[in-house]
């Protein structure tokens, strides 16, 4: 399985890259965890956060690999603790297939978007800084899967 990570933004600082690769890079084949930015729409006099979002979402969900399982992360959505998700990758590793984790720009995702979403996922009720949602979602996939290994990277 892969999981491909769909973010809008591109240019992340240095921090930001290093620590989504140190995670990214610790996950196995089986459980291998794929990048792929989307330009965000620039925001001008003409388009507000609406149209970016719609504009957004769309691109976002033709990058979606045909057969994966959706799961969008958004603020309203179900907040999983970290044996909860570990049951989530438990289940997602043993349907067999692909899964595609939608992360939105800064005005989040658009309604399209998360209607096509299997699953709504809410890292926090917190309010996070954009970059730092991948460096949080690649860590705690690692987390989660160190968890079904009985790895002690994880101390409950």
């Amino acid at each position: 399985m892969r999981i491909h990570l769909l973010c809008v933004g591109r240019r992340m600082p240095a921090w930001v890259e290093a620590g989504y690769q140190d995670y990214a890079r610790r996950l196995p084949p089986e459980c291998a965890l794929h990048l792929i930015e989307v330009e965000p729409l620039r925001r001008g006099k003409t388009g507000g956060p609406d149209l970016a979002r719609e504009d957004e979402a769309l691109r976002l969900c033709k990058l979606i690999p045909k057969g994966a399982g959706v799961v969008a992360l958004d603020g309203r959505g179900q907040g999983w603790s970290t044996q909860d998700l570990a049951l989530q990758l438990q289940a997602w590793l043993g349907a067999g297939r692909d899964l595609a984790l939608l992360v939105g720009g800064p005005d989040g995702l658009a309604p399209a978007a998360l209607a096509r979403a299997d699953q709504c996922w809410s890292l926090s009720r917190l309010t996070f800084p954009h970059p730092l949602v991948r460096v949080i979602l690649a860590e705690q996939i690692y987390r989660a899967w160190t968890l079904l290994k009985g790895h002690p990277y994880h101390r409950a």
